[in-house]
């Protein structure tokens, strides 16, 4: 049994064809694989135009689904439960030292002593 982090049905991110199949295959818990066979068994049996018309609206009326939520598996790629907590670490000091960087430089050019007209004129 999988984990599902969203609630609804949303067109998958890591999807073949506009991720339809995976999508309702991870909404009803389903392997993707066997959706994809029954998907290309009704197109086969039905013929082409009512599946693929089927498919086209679905991947339209389907939203995509949201970006990676840290909670989810897949938001981590290949790294393992265990490399979590490295990789937010990994996260919040890349972040921490840009907003330093950010505030030197606020700091430096709200300064009194930073003249912006004299600044203008000669440079």
């Amino acid at each position: 049994m999988r984990h599902h982090t969203t609630t609804g049905l949303y067109r998958s991110r890591r999807g073949l064809l506009f991720g339809v199949c995976r999508g309702l295959a991870d909404y009803f818990d389903f392997s993707a694989f066997w959706m994809r066979v029954l998907c290309v068994a009704a197109f086969i049996v039905t013929g082409f135009f009512p599946v693929v018309v089927a498919y086209l609206v679905a991947a339209l009326v389907m939203r995509l689904e949201p970006a990676g939520s840290l909670a989810s598996d897949d938001a981590y790629g290949a790294c393992g439960a265990a490399e979590r907590p490295a990789t937010l670490q990994r996260i919040r000091s890349s972040f921490e030292s840009l907003d330093r960087r950010i505030q030197r430089i606020e700091s430096a050019v709200t300064a009194r002593e930073y003249s912006w007209d004299e600044r203008l004129r000669n440079g």
